[in-house]
């Protein structure tokens, strides 16, 4: 043995002594917390750290490989957990999002059947207005004519009846067209609400896909 080997080995052998109380800190304390901790990981981290310096300050290879195998370990497992927490920050986004634009599209539908139902009710209300003023009016026209010479009156009865078919025409014009943009809105409102729909199946496959991705990491630091 070289003279320099013996200091070395005290210094190793004292070494192993200062570190038995870390050592059953480490197997007392942190062990008990998950594997992906925070404080057992930088605990852990710190301890391989200083195995590796002193380990290649006492010409100690194991003990430097054992550091720097436990740093490495607890990078990793860091790492991970970054991951694992950042996938579900995603997940709760994606899902925040997803609500946010599933109620909206709730909204709009809800508001377009609203919309069209008082735009329908308001044509009907009209549309009936229209016509029984139309009506009171040939009925008033009808009367006059009735009045005048038979020929005169019944020129006059065909124009007022005329005039009341055509007023008829432009009313159901005019429902026809307020069916139609009621039709249109709900429409559009559905077309929202399906894409709404589209986008949840989207997050909820990239979730088990992430979730996939943990079991299979898991699996390998298993392994």
């Amino acid at each position: 043995m070289r003279i320099i080997d013996a200091p070395l080995a005290v210094l190793r052998f004292q070494y192993r002594i200062v570190r038995m109380p870390l050592q059953l800190i480490e197997q007392n304390v942190f062990a008990r917390m998950g594997a992906e901790a925070p404080a057992r990981l930088f605990y852990e981290r710190s301890l391989g750290l200083m195995d590796a310096a002193v380990g290649s300050a006492l010409g100690d290879p194991r003990l430097a490989e054992r550091g720097d195998a436990l740093a490495e370990r607890s990078d990793a497992l860091r790492h991970a957990a970054d991951l694992d927490d950042a996938a579900k920050a995603a997940r709760e986004q994606s899902r925040s999002d997803l609500k946010a634009k599933s109620d909206k599209a709730i909204d709009e539908q809800r508001n377009a059947r609203t919309e069209a139902k008082r735009e329908v009710e308001d044509a009907k209300s009209t549309a009936a207005e229209e016509k029984r003023a139309a009506e009171e009016a040939a009925a008033k026209r009808t009367a006059s004519a009735k009045e005048k010479a038979d020929d005169a009156a019944a020129q006059r009865v065909k124009a007022a009846e005329a005039a009341r078919r055509d007023e008829q025409a432009r009313i159901r014009a005019g429902e026809e067209k307020a069916a139609a943009a009621a039709k249109s809105k709900l429409d559009d409102a559905q077309d929202k609400r399906t894409e709404a729909d589209m986008k949840r199946t989207q997050a909820d496959r990239v979730e088990e896909l992430v979730d996939v991705e943990k079991q299979k990491r898991q699996t390998e630091r298993a392994e």
